[in-house]
């Protein structure tokens, strides 16, 4: 079984079996918060390091853009969307926008030390001032220049 390793899978010091991969910004984060000796060793011998197709990763940003999850995934979150597309693996990550992303794109996920989400959700943006709804995030509402926020969109 092929698997992509996010952060905080990496980090957790869990051990997992079959291919393992990951992409160059998830090392460098791990880097960037921590590292050991030992996750050195395991990066160095048993994790593959690549990075995802721009064709899968623009369709990771258009359905995180449909998710409302766009601004809520950062591109190390992205690049590891796009890999596990790619390679037709199972991301393991407790990141629910990651989670959310990779059910609408049909990537299989497994959590790491977190419960994981229940269900699909999409995302919308409503102005704290005037209350009208927005589709694509912003910080301030183009009417009254309140702050808007992320709100859960009811099903439809």
């Amino acid at each position: 079984m092929r698997r992509v390793l996010d952060a905080s899978a990496l980090l957790s010091g869990a051990s997992f079996d079959g291919e393992l991969y990951t992409t160059p910004e998830a090392v460098a984060e791990v880097r960037r918060l921590g590292s050991s000796p030992q996750l050195d060793a395991v990066l160095a011998t048993k994790v593959r390091v690549l990075s995802g197709s721009r064709e899968s990763l623009e369709a990771v940003d258009e359905e995180a853009r449909h998710t409302g999850d766009i601004e809520r995934l950062s591109p190390t979150d992205r690049g590891l969307l796009a890999l596990a597309r790619d390679l037709g693996a199972t991301i393991l990550t407790d990141d629910y926008s990651i989670q959310n992303v990779a059910a609408r794109l049909r990537v299989p996920y497994e959590r790491v030390l977190e419960r994981g989400i229940r269900e699909v959700v999409q995302w919308r943006y409503r102005c704290t001032g005037c209350g009208r709804f927005f589709e694509e995030p912003m910080k301030e509402c183009p009417v009254c220049g309140s702050r808007v926020r992320t709100t859960r969109a009811r099903p439809e």
